[in-house]
């Protein structure tokens, strides 16, 4: 039976889990799957999905590919349409279940537009001269690989050249970098962004100069977390500052971001900079009573290897080891997505810290979901936000070291929380 498609319908099963979960292996194994059948690209988009799957489709020329992945079964279901006598779309799906690693897998071909039910129009259609047709014969192929971060409510999809800068599953986390069109090269943790190229400044000149400035004669610092160096080089502009301490749990965020991030570990191999490779509760375990100025928590969300940094045992621990003016800066979520988490670390901290200790403030940053963040401000001592402010000392030194985000008005507004925040923390009884 003659027919004006082929449309193969594939199930395959046992599938190699690592290739399955890598949008690149998969996007490159399905365009060699279209050149084998003899078919032309028009254009590949493909989703790697948060934490894990793959979906794509390719336009042939002759129609379409389509692929939808699920690792954690190792299953794949496939789609092959083609037109034209000269494709073969047996010859597709054979290589792209061997490039799979499938055990097995099972098929169904369809006839589509079977040549006895349909009947040829009586209609004239124009005829193209051959000069357009030969326009029309130059195909350009395009790509659109996206990144997705999601959880159960939202997602972020962002568009990256195709090709994994860096991958490494660690003992403690998958670590991949991705160089993205809207926001350059980004650092991804477990299937979330980190740290991205073009606004990664907000967070860092946040995180540190707030409690830099504040205290104002700051000299020992501890970092717990931010092994991608950003916090650190911000840090290190404050010549007051004699020496830092930065415990990063995981060797290969250091790693990967000295080999692909310049921009942020740039100061990581500053002689005022000493690198510790161990789990931070550990070392604030093993450290003196009232050693730092400064402690700043730079970590992850509460899972994984950052999960034992949201408990109150370990926030006891800090203020051990604070200096008797010392003053613990931590990230502490998104107040519109996370607000459980955000609200019980405050609470935590009212609780070691004093209420009227413990201080919060906001940035705006795209990359993270919904692009308002949070930090805490928590003092041991007297210390508030605005004790040691200098209007000209800041704005020279914004400007001495091309600050982009950080002033003296954005350090006294960040602390300017509107109502749903201060009804979230409870800070009106």
């Amino acid at each position: 039976m003659i027919a004006l498609g082929r449309h193969i319908i594939a199930e395959l099963y046992q599938c190699d889990l690592d290739k399955i979960d890598d949008v690149n292996f998969v996007e490159r194994s399905m365009l060699d799957a279209v050149e084998k059948a003899g078919a032309t690209v028009i254009n590949s988009t493909f989703h790697h999905f948060s934490p894990h799957g793959v979906s794509g489709v390719i336009v042939i020329q002759e129609s379409h590919f389509s692929i939808h992945c699920w690792p954690e079964y190792g299953y794949a279901s496939i789609d092959i349409y083609t037109c034209g006598e000269t494709v073969d779309p047996w010859l597709a799906y054979d290589f792209i279940k061997k490039a799979l690693g499938a055990s097995h897998g099972s098929t169904m071909e369809l006839n589509r537009g079977q040549s006895n039910l349909i009947e040829a129009s009586n209609r004239n259609l124009p005829t193209k001269n051959i000069k357009s047709v030969k326009t029309e014969n130059k195909i350009k192929t395009t790509r659109d690989i996206w990144f997705t971060e999601r959880n159960e409510n939202i997602a972020l999809s962002l568009k990256h050249s195709g090709e994994q800068l860096f991958y490494h599953q660690s003992q403690f986390q998958k670590i991949e970098i991705y160089n993205t069109d809207a926001f350059g090269k980004i650092l991804v943790l477990d299937g979330n962004i980190a740290c991205a190229e073009e606004d990664e400044y907000v967070y860092h000149e946040m995180i540190a100069h707030i409690p830099a400035f504040a205290h104002g004669k700051a000299e020992r610092i501890l970092v717990i977390g931010g092994g991608d160096g950003g916090t650190v080089r911000e840090l290190l502009k404050h010549k007051n500052i004699a020496k830092i301490d930065l415990v990063e749990i995981d060797e290969f965020v250091i790693k990967a971001a000295q080999e692909f991030l310049p921009f942020l570990s740039v100061s990581l191999n500053d002689k005022r900079v000493n690198t510790h490779v161990e789990d931070g509760i550990k070392f604030v375990s093993n450290c003196s009573p009232e050693l730092y100025d400064l402690v700043i928590v730079d970590s992850d969300d509460p899972e994984g290897p950052g999960e034992g940094l949201f408990t109150e045992s370990f926030y006891m621990e800090i203020y051990r080891i604070l200096k008797q003016d010392g003053i613990m800066v931590t990230q502490s979520e998104s107040p519109r997505y996370n607000q459980h988490i955000f609200k019980e670390v405050f609470q935590c901290y009212h609780k070691i810290f004093g209420k009227e200790n413990v201080h919060c403030y906001l940035m705006y940053l795209p990359s993270f979901p919904s692009g308002m963040w949070s930090f805490s401000f928590s003092s041991k001592g007297k210390i508030d936000p605005f004790h040691n402010l200098n209007q000209r000392q800041i704005d020279s030194f914004c400007v001495e070291n091309k600050l982009r985000y950080y002033s003296i008005d954005i350090h006294n507004s960040s602390f300017v929380l509107p109502k749903f925040v201060e009804d979230i923390l409870d800070l009106n009884n």
